[in-house]
C-alpha cells in the first residue's frame, strides 16, 4: 500500500522523549527500558533518587540512549509541575508520559494495608495525593509540550482493583492487605484517564494499563489461591506490563485513546 508504514516503523520511538514516574520501581524501570529499546530518550522520576539514577544509568548502558534521572516527591505539587520542564530542558522535549509511581498494597504506611477499621483518613489522603492528584497535576503541566509534540501519549498505570472489589479469601492467614484508598485511587484514575482522553484529543492520546497481581514473592497460600482464579495460570511479570505500555506509547496505537488495557491473565474475565 502506498504510504503505508511498516510495523517496525510504527513501533519505533526514535527521536521521542518519555517521562516515567516511579522509575526506580520494578514496573517503572522495566517500562522505561522498553521505551528506550524502541529508541526513546527516557527521563525517570522517583522519590528514590539513588535508585532512579541507577535505573537511568543501567538503561543508558544497555541501549545507549540519553537518559535523565530526576528525584521528585509526587506528594509535592510544585515538584510534580516542575517535571515536564526539567525533562524538556534535559532531553529536548516531551512526547510520552507514563505514570507508574504509586503507593501500593505493600507500601509501609501507618493505617494502610491493615483491616478496614484501622485504615486512617490521613493515609487515605496521602495515598490519593500521590496515586491520583499527582497524575492530574503532572498531565496538566505536561499538556503544552505533549500537544506540541505531534506524538503526545499519556499512559496511566491502573489496577484490576480499580475495577473490581477484593476477594478477601485470597488474603486469609497471610498478613497481606488491600487498602481501600488504593482501590479508590485507581478507580478514580481510570475515570481521569477517560476524561483526559476526550479533553486532550485530538493531539494527545491518553490510555491506561491495568495490571493484575505481579509476582513479588508473595505468601505461597496467596499465590496458590490467586493462580486458581487466573485463567492463564500464573501471576504477572513486569514484561507483561511493559509490552502494553510500549504498544500504547507509539504509532501501533495511533488510533487508540480513552482505553484501559487490562493485563491480568484473564482475572477479570470471569
Amino acid at each position: 500500500m502506498d504510504g503505508a508504514k511498516t510495523i517496525g516503523e510504527m513501533m519505533s520511538l526514535d527521536g521521542r522523549v518519555a517521562l516515567v514516574t516511579g522509575g526506580a520501581g520494578h514496573i517503572g524501570r522495566r517500562c522505561a527500558a522498553a521505551l528506550a529499546e524502541l529508541g526513546a530518550r527516557v527521563a525517570l522520576a522517583d522519590l528514590d533518587g539513588n535508585g532512579c539514577q541507577d535505573a537511568a544509568s543501567a538503561i543508558h548502558g544497555e541501549f545507549g540512549n540519553e537518559t535523565l534521572a530526576l528525584a521528585a516527591d509526587l506528594a509535592d505539587e510544585a515538584a510534580v509541575r516542575d517535571l515536564p520542564g526539567a525533562v524538556a530542558e534535559g532531553l529536548g522535549g516531551l512526547d510520552i508520559v507514563v505514570t507508574c509511581a504509586a503507593f501500593v498494597g505493600t507500601s509501609r504506611l501507618k493505617g494502610w494495608a491493615v483491616p478496614f477499621e484501622g485504615q486512617s483518613t490521613e493515609t487515605w489522603r496521602a495515598a490519593l495525593e500521590v496515586n491520583l492528584t499527582s497524575v492530574f497535576a503532572l498531565v496538566q503541566a505536561a499538556a503544552p509540550a505533549l500537544r506540541k509534540s505531534g506524538h503526545g501519549s499519556v499512559i496511566t498505570l491502573g489496577s484490576i482493583y480499580g475495577q473490581v472489589g477484593p476477594d478477601w479469601g485470597l488474603y486469609a492467614g497471610t498478613g497481606m492487605g488491600n487498602p481501600a484508598a488504593y482501590a479508590a485511587g485507581k478507580g478514580g484514575l481510570l475515570q481521569l484517564t477517560r476524561w483526559l482522553a476526550t479533553t486532550l484529543a485530538p493531539r494527545v492520546r491518553v490510555n491506561m494499563v491495568s495490571p493484575g497481581g505481579i509476582a513479588r514473592g508473595q505468601d505461597r497460600a496467596f499465590v496458590r489461591r490467586y493462580l486458581e482464579r487466573t485463567p492463564l495460570g500464573r501471576m504477572g511479570r513486569e514484561d507483561d506490563v511493559a509490552g502494553a505500555v510500549a504498544y500504547l506509547a507509539g504509532g501501533l496505537a495511533g488510533y487508540v485513546t480513552g482505553q484501559n488495557i487490562v493485563v491480568d491473565g484473564g482475572w477479570t474475565a470471569w
